[in-house]
């Protein structure tokens, strides 16, 4: 098969909606989906042809839109300072608790699929990026996101009414960003869809493109006789000792009575019909979840939301091997369903190494115009703040459902160490909490002490952990930002370390948990 790459430069920004959010809300997806560059292009398609709609009796069409096997649009993933493609981040990596990531400096990230060191609990997961290597440095890089603020008008009268007049936001793709994706197709189909890119470089892709959205163009084309995915050729990573298998794109796989489930253990099975062979019991599995969706502009509806394995996701045999024929099939066709639209894209044997150093590439300027005014400043400023809080709330929810307290510590002690909590949380005061502890009877110290508290990483005793998160309010905590315009709120900026949100949030934290703990026992 060819593979055409296509490097979009976003000129507005792109409203591809995900299932992140509250209802007043449309988040975007962190990159371009393949779905929407193969509805763009059938749009050009039917232009080019004076088709009102399409012919699904028609080879041609079957084979260019709708055919698995002869024609895949990727997703377009941001492209790196070396010019490549960025693929999603494993979910195998982890980092020490107290590594901050920054453009200053780099850490060290482990690979749980490959060694876990001697004291795993003692790391946490990296984030939510998108990554390249250059030599033994590998970049990591977050997509730029732009939040408007939009008043719902009423079609008929172009205005708001009293009954339409809410307000909504979307979280979008930041114009000023570089993307690239990848189709690939049959040799006879390769002139055919060059032909209708090449004939316009504007691309309007996504959501509420009436409304300032959806405006790439393309600057690059090429076609290319080989292409692989991961850039390391399946020759050199055939035959392992170890058998891991990553996606590179989100996954829809049913299970044996037909229903669209994130279960794992489906990726092996769907590797062992697609190949003919038989896979033992996987060693390792680091697997995440999402909700996939989509719109069909032909019905002017949404597309029924299914549950999916998420990018990232690696499985680990072992004690089985796979030649490069194999690898080739598999990773030309990929598994599961919507392959056309860039889902169950997936690689064999990609990451060779135990540890290895991350680090932030420099940003770039923004893209966003300064604000001039000071209304209109200090306006953005108060939505940042609020944004900010609303994204430190969700956080905070998310990773209180990731912790369990064991049975050893009463409720009254709980009880008493929410309430401590709780008359520090006004002014973020967490030495009230570090007194109580500190001052403990031996009964009730024994109790913090014995009592495990875990999360997807691993247990520690209560006692230790709580003095982690007071010590170190910020740890927690991780990739929590806003951007309006020009301005620009991180958790622990300036403005947030005199507001002492760090600290409120971590003795909120420490209430949840108690509070939960106190639930769950009765």
């Amino acid at each position: 098969m060819k593979a055409i790459t296509l490097t979009l430069h976003t000129q507005q920004p792109i409203l591809a909606t995900s299932f992140q959010g509250d209802p007043n809300s449309d988040v975007s997806y962190s990159y371009i989906p393949g779905s929407m560059i193969r509805g763009a292009i059938i749009g050009r398609y039917m232009k080019q042809h004076h088709f009102s709609e399409l012919d699904l009796t028609n080879d041609e069409v079957k084979r260019l839109f709708f055919d698995a096997n002869s024609t895949r649009y990727l997703n377009a993933y941001l492209l790196s300072q070396e010019k490549i493609r960025s693929l999603p981040l494993p979910l195998s990596w982890f980092k020490d608790k107290d590594a901050e990531l920054n453009e200053d400096s780099s850490i060290t990230v482990y690979d749980f699929s490959i060694y876990q060191g001697d004291d795993p609990e003692t790391r946490k997961s990296v984030g939510e990026y998108f990554w390249s290597k250059k030599g033994g440095i590998v970049n990591l890089y977050k997509e730029k996101r732009r939040i408007n603020i939009h008043n719902f008008r009423d079609r008929k009268k172009a205005r708001s009414t009293d009954s339409q007049g809410e307000l909504f936001r979307y979280d979008a793709l930041d114009a000023g960003q570089t993307f690239q994706s990848v189709i690939l197709c049959e040799d006879e189909d390769v002139t055919t869809i060059q032909i209708l890119l090449v004939t316009e470089p504007n691309l309007w892709l996504g959501g509420s493109q009436s409304a300032g959205y959806g405006h790439t163009k393309i600057i690059d084309l090429k076609t290319l006789n080989h292409w692989d995915e991961v850039g390391i050729s399946p020759e050199d990573r055939e035959n392992n000792e170890i058998l891991s298998l990553t996606l590179l794109s989100d996954t829809l796989l049913r299970n044996e009575w037909g229903q669209p489930v994130a279960d794992p253990m489906l990726i092996k099975q769907a590797v062992e019909e697609l190949l003919n062979i038989s896979l033992p019991e996987p060693s390792h599995i680091f697997a995440g979840s999402t909700l996939i969706g989509g719109f069909n502009r032909k019905w002017g509806l949404p597309l029924p939301q299914v549950p999916a394995l998420a990018a990232g996701s690696v499985m680990v045999f072992e004690g089985i091997e796979m030649n490069e024929s194999q690898i080739k099939q598999l990773e030309a066709y990929g598994i599961g369903e919507r392959r056309e639209d860039g889902f169950g894209r997936l690689t064999v044997n990609w990451l060779q190494g135990k540890k290895f150093t991350v680090s932030l590439p420099s940003s770039s300027t923004s893209s966003l115009p300064p604000l001039t005014k000071e209304g209109s400043h200090l306006l953005a400023e108060q939505m940042a703040q609020r944004l900010l809080e609303q994204k430190l709330e969700q956080y905070l929810q998310k990773n209180v459902g990731y912790f369990r307290l064991d049975e050893g510590i009463s409720n009254s002690q709980l009880s008493r160490l929410e309430s401590v909590a709780r008359q520090g949380l006004p002014n973020g005061d967490c030495s009230l909490v570090i007194s109580l502890l500190n001052n403990l009877p031996s009964n009730a110290k024994s109790q913090f002490s014995r009592t495990k508290i875990g999360n997807e990483s691993g247990k520690q005793s209560f006692s230790q952990q709580l003095e982690e998160w007071l010590g170190n309010p910020t740890d927690w905590i991780h990739g929590i930002e806003v951007k309006i315009a020009d301005v620009e709120r991180k958790f622990d900026d300036d403005r947030a370390r005199q507001d002492k949100l760090a600290e409120k949030y971590t003795l909120r934290l420490i209430m949840a948990v108690a509070k939960k703990a106190t639930k769950e026992k009765k």
